[in-house]
């Protein structure tokens, strides 16, 4: 592969949590270490992941007990509680929470996130979710879920909410002049006043303007109604393509929703997710690749199959090819994702359970640290990606190889940064700050009165 030594931008890197490891047989490898419900183990996870100066602490969540009983999502620490934890912990890596605009109010997470970015001094972010489950429907007093389009209005009318409350609170909003007596200035402070379709909140937020203005946004939804909602709210995207070629034309196709959006496109990083196996010879990656794939249970991959594609994947041979299933309102860009995938390398039902199980249907990169750089360094200069969410599918092992041995080949070659810069995750993503713009927002909402 040729690639240059040095680039003109730097990689952000994500680490996706899961505390057990992403491939679902590392929980059963040799070494393999964790529990879901450990503070110290996450803990140690985040310390390490800072110590690599990762860009942030990503925690993905469901509302339902995985349909397929993974170790991993049977049991798991609501994702705020457990960074209210790490923030204290932690002094520059930035801490992102999974959660659901389908299935929570506007004013109490708007509350809740503003308080992790005050407590950890800037660094909170919020992947926002529309949800697909319709067990989690039920877990909230509903028999199903609204349809996929309704879910994304509800969503971008979420937003709009949750940026009026952040944004309520000017800057020079708490004066605390001890002579006068005068602790905040009420010119400074504005209720919501929203009125719309699905939400009635008056605000304002009982909570001060945090750190970073707003937390950062976090958005995953590939389909179009996902990329468009993206494309006005969101700051940093998650995907995954299993190739070059689908990356790129992922890339191309976010960045000009952005643009025609009227934002600027470098203000949206899109960061696919990966799960490196790191070796320090390429046969010993190959090997631990080997030994994950021996300890996959094609049937708990059927089950996973079976939940995306929405309907019961056990009636088809499993040595047969990958029937053609029309998408269902759940999650319709992984269900894509894994059919192209099948087409492309003329997979079966059994080999795709097998790689759908494993990676979770992200990409796969198995190799030396160099090998690694040269995949990353190829994807961020051809236009792929803005960085990676990057998936360990062992731990602790290859967390610690990834810190040890890859992140030093990417510092060596420019790639990535040596120290963080800055003291909040906005900053050190290179986002541009959040303005105070109550004055427009207002403005909009005479707009429309």
């Amino acid at each position: 592969m040729s690639v240059s030594q040095t680039s003109p931008r730097q990689l952000r890197l994500g680490l996706f949590v899961q505390a057990l490891g992403h491939h679902v047989g590392g929980w059963r490898a040799d070494g393999a270490q964790g529990s879901p419900t450990d503070i110290d183990w996450f803990t140690w996870i985040a310390k390490t992941a800072e110590q690599g100066k990762f860009d942030m602490f990503f925690v993905g969540d469901a509302l339902a007990t995985s349909v397929h009983r993974l170790p991993s999502t049977m049991s798991r620490l609501e994702p705020l509680t457990l960074l209210s934890a790490l923030a204290v912990q932690t002094r520059h890596i930035g801490l992102a929470a999974t959660a659901s605009t389908t299935f929570d109010e506007p004013f109490h997470l708007a509350r809740a996130l503003c308080s992790v970015d005050h407590i950890s001094g800037g660094r909170m972010a919020w992947n926002v979710v529309t949800s697909f489950s319709a067990d989690a429907a039920r877990n909230f007093s509903r028999e199903d879920l609204p349809s996929h389009a309704d879910r994304y209005e509800v969503a971008r009318e979420f937003l709009d909410v949750a940026f009026k409350l952040w944004d309520g609170w000017e800057e020079g909003a708490i004066v605390r002049d001890k002579h006068s007596g005068q602790y905040s200035d009420e010119s400074k402070i504005h209720p919501a006043n929203h009125k719309g379709k699905h939400f009635q909140v008056q605000g304002p937020l009982n909570i001060a303007r945090s750190p970073q203005g707003r937390p950062v946004i976090i958005e995953a939804g590939s389909s179009p109604a996902g990329q468009q909602l993206a494309a006005q709210t969101a700051e940093v995207v998650f995907t995954a393509a299993a190739s070059l070629e689908e990356g790129q034309a992922f890339y191309r196709s976010q960045k000009q929703f952005v643009r025609d959006a009227g934002r600027n496109p470098d203000h949206l990083l899109i960061l696919p997710g990966v799960m490196p196996i790191v070796g320090r010879t390429r046969e010993q990656a190959q090997a631990v690749w080997d030994q994950l794939n021996e300890l996959v249970d094609i049937d708990n991959g059927i089950e996973q199959l079976s939940a995306r594609f929405g309907t019961d994947m056990r009636a088809y041979p499993l040595d047969g090819p990958v029937p053609e299933i029309a998408a269902t309102e759940g999650s319709q860009s992984r269900v894509k994702l894994l059919t192209e995938l099948a087409a492309r390398e003329n997979l079966t039902l059994r080999q795709l359970a097998a790689v759908a199980a494993g990676s979770r249907g992200h990409r796969v990169v198995v190799g030396t640290a160099q090998d690694i750089a040269d995949d990353f360094q190829q994807w961020l200069e051809q236009g792929g990606a803005d960085g990676f969410n990057i998936m360990p599918a062992v731990l602790p092992e290859q967390l610690q190889l990834f810190v040890e041995l890859v992140i030093p080949e990417l510092q060596r070659r420019g790639l990535f940064r040596d120290e963080y810069q800055y003291s909040t995750l906005r900053e050190n993503l290179g986002l541009p700050p959040v303005t105070d713009n109550f004055a427009a927002v207002a403005a909009l909402a005479s707009e429309k009165e």
